[in-house]
């Protein structure tokens, strides 16, 4: 464990990539827990977005995480940091997804999807888009 006190949820951890979860197991849950909640905001009414924020803002934190896999000057994660099975199965079927570029458009994507379910459903008794 670090020293470091790590950030409120729905950050997993410090400034350095984790020791325990391998990137291709943060894609995956990034991948899913982003699936699942764009299913559920096509089957809800703009009024009930909201309650799928904390979803994708989990989302969010995950693919942040696979980011801080890329060392510096690199425009990948290496493939020496994916050390479960899974990991390494996922970095196998699609490599390209842990590229730089491509890790910040999912980035990016998620974070609107954010800032729009602010703008069309906040919470109850919050109105406009949050700070």
């Amino acid at each position: 464990m670090a020293d470091e006190i790590p950030p409120p949820p729905p950050a997993f951890g410090g400034t350095e990539p984790s020791e325990i979860i391998d990137p291709g197991e943060f894609a995956e849950v990034a991948s899913d827990v982003s699936r699942r909640a764009g299913l559920e905001i096509l089957n809800t009414p703009e009024s009930e977005h909201h309650r799928h924020r904390g979803a994708l803002a989990y989302a969010v934190a995950a693919v942040e995480e696979v980011l801080k896999f890329i060392p510096p000057g690199q425009d990948a994660v290496p493939a020496e940091a994916f050390t479960s099975e899974a990991g390494k199965a996922r970095y196998e079927k699609d490599r390209g997804k842990f590229d730089r570029d491509m890790l910040q458009i999912e980035l990016r994507l998620t974070r609107q999807i954010l800032a729009d379910i602010d703008e069309v459903s906040p919470p109850p008794g919050e109105t406009g888009p949050r700070a």
